[in-house]
């Protein structure tokens, strides 16, 4: 390890990692990891998540097709369902370590925190410096601060239990408790999930989000809507909830109503660097109030999504501005955002609501799918879609999708959107055909 870098990036998650591999051959770079190598995504979030709903999709999927070719519905082994997540996950931190060390590019683990703003102390004694810095250290789950708060488990608890518990309360409906309490259902849990007002998941259409919500209601979930939690305490078979309505028991629970920026343990006020509540404040050049110092991913505060490919795309443009590639301000393309499930909820540019307030601005369509070929050959009995147009130009400014399948559409009007395809243009292409792309000109 030298004691001196052309650049030093905190973090080795998605958005570090994307920055380190930019500037390899052009500058010298060493990554600080206090944590997992990989970062929370592929460690503990997103990808570990997708892995266990490979098998809660594939029983809904044989659940839909009951009495149209398939008969029984299998269970779910939670058992051999974590082992064969944890032989993914198990890999990340080492390979992650293995390959930024193959690119050349130097790695430190443990803590590190500011001494100024070139001068950075790794553990107790070694100091090493830099012309430049980047922070991408993301987030983590926060905690209520209520009695009992010990008591709360978070999200990547839940994705490495041991064995799955009879009955669990997720706290607060945001993307993560919804998709998670969706899991635990299908696997055999009984659910509950708390929420402080009755409209989860706001910047999604609302006409799907209440379907969804029916759906996992009809699935045996319960809901405990304008309901606070206020304590939690252990009892002799499980935990005792306390809410400003009502008493609910339950064998864990897990808390999901937001995160936090990790950027308390720098001492970014050695270096005067400025933070909002909301993360680490940056220009449209994502530069701190300091000019050699950057930052990027979710440690950040910004309006854009926090999501893993926004990260990535984050560190990419940082690298190429280090390496004096571009001067441009960032210009993000269209962020496509969606709740994975047995039913995805998803949307990508404009929204429906601002549509619907804005009638002289925006036209919307909207298509019930459940009849199509493509839907109806898999029983999804809730497909719909809605496409937003400029009412001016006519051009797709905003999508939106209810499906047990509605990635693949979505990745598509991203693809339409960023490329500004007209209706011509897309009729012109030929798609696999039947497939869920090939429904594409009839949306269009």
């Amino acid at each position: 390890m030298k004691t001196h870098y052309d650049v030093i990036i905190f973090g080795a998650g998605p958005a570090g990692t994307a920055a380190a591999y930019g500037l390899v051959g052009s500058k010298s770079v060493l990554v600080i990891e206090n944590d997992l190598f990989g970062g929370t995504c592929p460690n503990r979030g997103c990808d570990p998540k997708k892995m266990l709903y490979s098998a809660v999709e594939a029983k809904d999927r044989v659940a839909r097709m009951q009495e149209s070719g398939l008969k029984d519905v299998p269970t779910i082994d939670w058992k051999q369902l974590m082992a064969f997540k944890r032989g993914y996950t198990s890999q990340i931190p080492s390979g992650t370590k293995k390959g930024l060390s193959g690119a050349g590019i130097d790695t430190y683990h443990g803590q590190a925190a500011f001494l100024d703003q070139h001068r950075i102390q790794l553990g107790d004694q070694t100091t090493v410096s830099a012309d430049e810095v980047i922070l991408a250290t993301g987030r983590r789950p926060r905690l209520l601060d209520i009695p009992g708060k010990s008591f709360l488990k978070t999200s990547a608890d839940f994705l490495d239990l041991d064995a799955l518990p009879k009955h669990i309360t997720f706290v607060g409906a945001g993307l993560v408790s919804m998709e998670l309490a969706n899991i635990a259902n299908k696997a055999g849990s009984d659910v509950d999930i708390i929420h402080h007002n009755d409209q989860p998941l706001k910047a999604f259409p609302q006409p799907f989000v209440a379907q969804l919500v029916q759906d996992m209601i009809d699935d045996g979930i319960t809901f405990h809507f304008n309901q606070n939690l206020k304590a939690v305490s252990k009892n002799e078979t499980g935990y005792t909830l306390t809410t400003d309505l009502e008493t609910l028991a339950s064998d864990y629970v897990v808390e999901a109503v937001g995160r936090s920026a990790n950027s308390d343990q720098l001492q970014l006020e050695n270096c005067g660097v400025k933070t909002s509540s909301r993360g680490v404040l940056v220009d449209d050049h994502l530069r701190t109030n300091v000019s050699t110092i950057y930052a990027i991913g979710d440690v950040i505060d910004k309006a854009k999504p926090k999501l893993t490919p926004v990260a990535s795309f984050e560190g990419r443009y940082v690298a190429e501005l280090l390496m004096k590639k571009t001067t441009a301000p960032i210009q993000y393309p269209v962020i496509p955002q969606i709740l994975f499930g047995t039913t995805e909820v998803g949307q990508v540019g404009v929204g429906y609501q601002e549509a619907l307030s804005k009638p002289e601005k925006y036209h919307v369509s909207a298509f019930d799918l459940t009849h199509w070929y493509t839907y109806n050959r898999i029983k999804d009995d809730v497909a719909k879609a809605m496409v937003i147009r400029d009412a001016n130009t006519k051009q797709i400014v905003g999508f939106d999708v209810l499906s047990s399948i509605g990635e693949h559409l979505l990745n598509a009007f991203s693809l339409v959107m960023n490329l500004k395809l007209s209706n011509e243009q897309i009729q012109d292409m030929i798609f696999a055909y039947p497939s869920v792309s090939s429904d594409l000109q009839y949306l269009v």
